[in-house]
């Protein structure tokens, strides 16, 4: 096993992408992939999980937050694909069938996982028993294009602090870790916050870690970063916490600092998806700290991205 520690998502990205570029090649589905097997990675601050990285790796932060929002809410409803419309192709009649929402807050139509998993540290706080599964085989053989990636999740309340361990059986280093580990930490902070526990470490166990040979050139100028910087506290009370995420996704404030900018990171991305792009920007510059840097970086790119574009057009006419 491989073992990588770091503070911030953003060192643990670099770390990860580095060892994924020295992995063995392989090609599951055609796909010509660099992996390594059996990576275990530990973040020490999981409050940390922004990772920003202009110009080589640069993400949809209002992606990140949607992404968070329609897990926690339980949902696999298709608003998802207006933050990420590349969604649309592993979906099975326009539903995405692994989409994690449903299957930890309502397992086979009546198990609220993660309500369990308080229960159950509150009732017992050494228990090793506080588990969330994803991976479902009755669903999962049955050959629809998603298949959860996460096998599950697994939480140790130990000396006053929560720790959290997720367990997956393949990792896409370049695309899908940024967005997951973002998901993943916020769960986790989450559950600490209904616990009164201090946020522990986070740990990350991938049976295959691998990189795209088409994202290594991406790779190749990932040269240095800064350190992710801390995202405000997103602590709340479980009363009123399906409310609360109903609020956000509509755009609605909530009165929560940490959750009012999330709120305002899916509602700029909106505008901006309207061609609002003045009011998006206006609304990004509001949302202010880690998300509002990464939102104005990512409206940056899509400008550079429809220049380049429009460029090539041209060359093309001619």
């Amino acid at each position: 096993m491989t073992h990588l520690t770091a503070d911030t998502v953003a060192e643990l990205f670099a770390g990860a992408v580095t060892l994924a570029k020295t992995g063995e090649k392989v090609a599951p589905r055609g796909m010509s992939t660099r992996e390594v097997l059996d990576v275990h990675m530990q973040l020490t601050k999981p409050r940390a999980r922004l990772l920003h990285a202009p110009p080589a790796r640069i993400l949809n932060p209002a992606f990140a937050v949607a992404e968070t929002v329609w897990h926690l809410s339980g949902s696999d409803a298709p608003w998802i694909f207006d933050y990420n419309a590349r969604l649309r192709r592993y979906a099975d009649e326009g539903v995405l069938r692994g989409a994690y929402g449903p299957r930890m807050r309502n397992w086979a139509g009546k198990v609220d996982q993660l309500h369990c998993v308080v229960d159950i540290l509150k009732e017992d706080s050494d228990s090793r028993r506080a588990l969330i599964q994803l991976y479902d085989p009755a669903l999962d053989a049955a050959g629809h294009k998603d298949v959860p990636c996460t096998l599950g999740f697994a939480f140790h309340l130990r000396a006053g602090r929560l720790h959290m361990t997720t367990t997956m059986r393949g990792q896409d280093v370049w695309i899908g870790l940024p967005y997951d580990l973002f998901f993943y930490t916020v769960l986790h902070e989450l559950v600490a916050g209904w616990l009164d526990a201090e946020l522990g470490d986070f740990h990350h166990h991938v049976g295959s870690l691998h990189i795209y040979e088409n994202h290594l050139d991406d790779a190749d100028q990932l040269t240095s970063l800064t350190a992710s910087e801390m995202m405000p506290d997103l602590s709340t009370a479980w009363d009123g916490f399906d409310e609360l995420l109903r609020h956000v996704q509509a755009g609605a404030l909530t009165g929560h600092p940490g959750w009012d900018a999330m709120t305002e990171t899916m509602h700029s991305y909106r505008l901006w998806k309207g061609n609002l792009h003045d009011a998006a920007w206006k609304r990004a510059n509001r949302v202010g700290g880690p998300l509002g840097q990464a939102l104005t970086s990512w409206y940056s790119e899509l400008y550079r991205r429809a220049a380049a574009s429009d460029a090539h057009a041209v060359a093309g006419v001619r």
